[in-house]
């Protein structure tokens, strides 16, 4: 059995209501939900919530809501971590553990079916692993990277690096936000996903866009108008 769990906690602070905000015309979640059930890889696709209106969103796009999440892990220091793990376990004592799980961001609205699928082909490919997760690589070199310092100047990191050419820098990746692959003993044993249990699965920079800020939310939904304009 695999399962898919859409963590969606209802106290947004930076963008009220985020999981539920209509995106392009619909619910943000919505797009995570669709993804799940069109790649075809899920028993259940199910959404972890505490709040009453996400869940009547989630079932109405064809997503389970089989609990009510603890709201001692709906607050703004419960990590993924815990709530996946309260997931799995509440499925594990309903006498459904799965063999493989994936975490789904509910704002994740360039998630892609045909990616799901194939990053989970990665994974079960790849026996001695635990995860497969999206990542990306960083536009400009991390290692030439400066902050500006409380006295307003520029400070690089890593000074050693500021007459090297870029195309002598390392490339460097970030996660993608979007899903992470697992099987259930990695995810319960809390085995580190930036780590060689782990299978990094690389998205094109143009289908990534964190959405943490009212400025993220405008830049994803001008760059997604820009991919439906694409595809039409």
């Amino acid at each position: 059995m695999n399962i898919a769990i859409i963590p969606a906690r209802g106290g947004s602070k930076r963008i009220p209501r985020k999981n539920i905000k209509a995106f392009n015309g619909k619910p943000i979640i919505a797009y995570t939900i669709e993804a799940a059930l069109i790649s075809g890889c899920f028993d259940r696709v199910i959404v972890s919530t505490d709040d009453d209106e996400i869940a009547a969103v989630a079932l109405q796009y064809g997503a389970e809501v089989p609990f009510v999440r603890p709201l001692a892990l709906a607050d703004d220091f419960a990590t993924t971590g815990v709530v996946v793990t309260h997931a799995l376990n509440w499925l594990i004592e309903s006498n459904s553990k799965p063999s493989f799980a994936c975490v789904m961001y509910a704002t994740a609205p360039f998630i892609r079916a045909e990616i799901l699928k194939d990053a989970f082909a990665t994974l079960k490919q790849n026996k001695h692993k635990k995860f497969c997760f999206g990542v990306a690589e960083f536009p400009s070199s991390i290692q030439r990277a400066f902050k500006i310092t409380t006295h307003g100047d520029v400070e690089m990191f890593q000074p050693e690096y500021f007459n090297t050419r870029s195309q002598d820098l390392e490339k460097a990746y970030h996660d993608a936000g979007q899903f992470y692959w697992g099987t259930t003993e990695g995810f319960l044993e809390s085995k580190g996903m930036f780590s060689s249990d782990s299978i990094p699965y690389p998205l094109p920079r143009h289908q990534v866009q964190d959405i943490d800020t009212p400025e993220d939310w405008a830049r994803a939904e001008a760059l997604y108008q820009v991919m439906l304009k694409q595809s039409a």
